[in-house]
């Protein structure tokens, strides 16, 4: 396995196939494109775990300074392929992620998780992560 963060076309059209299925409503066509303008215009970075040329862990985060919390790395979407679950590549990208964080010099590793993610919940305990608050939304 391997992790590393993206940067080509290529490399980032390739996390379409794993991506989509944790965010199910990106269109194929317009992927790069919003990746691209995320990059831009709020510094989004993608990484993925590979075994070989295969794809099979994606996550999607990006550097933010809050005075709430100080420097952080929140983590915006993490997703391992329903076909290399259960063998740690989400694990290890959460390592790699934490170790990004310090490379960065942030404080903390943040990421939002939707309330019917009940096995995801289970994954971030494992990893030693904790509820600090809750997330309001509102559709506008």
């Amino acid at each position: 396995m391997e992790i590393r963060q993206l940067s080509t076309d290529e490399e980032i059209k390739a996390t379409y196939p794993v991506m989509s299925q944790l965010r199910h409503h990106l269109k194929k066509e317009s992927y790069l494109t919003t990746i691209r303008r995320m990059e831009t215009s709020d510094g989004y970075r993608m990484a993925a775990a590979f075994e070989g040329e295969r794809v099979c862990c994606v996550a999607g985060y990006r550097i933010s300074e809050f005075l709430a919390y100080g420097k952080v790395l929140y983590v915006d979407d993490l997703v391992t392929d329903e076909a290399a679950r259960s063998r740690d590549f989400g694990g290890h990208m959460i390592g790699w992620l934490a170790d990004e964080a310090r490379r960065n010099q942030c404080g903390q590793l943040h990421l939002d998780s939707g309330v019917q993610r009940h096995g995801a919940h289970r994954f971030y305990f494992r990893e030693g992560m904790k509820i600090s608050s809750y997330h309001f939304a509102k559709d506008l």
